[in-house]
């Protein structure tokens, strides 16, 4: 049985919350909590957030066991970049692209 959670238009780029997705892709829950915690990256605390909030839907939707719990899967998508226009010289605009992310991570209690 799987449980579910997303989290959507977070601030900070795909590529950057990739690498600590994949950080924790296919691990024991309780690993992954502890890996989180360690990770000296801005998007480790969203996505703690969003790994325990999978954890209670799997224990208060599904009844499963906290303790046997494993990510299933995640993933990052691409969400809507917002474009800011930043002046320069000579009356020139450069484009400021601020890029966000949805993330999703699957939680599961058999392999």
């Amino acid at each position: 049985m799987e449980a579910k959670a997303q989290l959507s238009m977070i601030r900070i780029s795909p590529r950057k919350v990739r690498l600590v997705v994949d950080a924790i892709r296919n691990k024991p829950v309780a690993v992954a909590i502890a890996t989180l915690q360690n990770l000296d990256k801005r998007s480790a605390e969203p996505v703690l957030k969003l790994l325990n909030s999978a954890i209670a839907n799997a224990v208060n939707n599904n009844g499963m066991e906290a303790d046997k719990l494993f990510i299933a899967q995640t993933y990052v998508n691409e969400g809507p970049t917002l474009k800011r226009f930043r002046p320069r010289a000579h009356g020139r605009a450069y484009e400021i692209l601020k890029r966000t992310s949805h993330i999703t991570i699957v939680v599961s209690d058999q392999r």
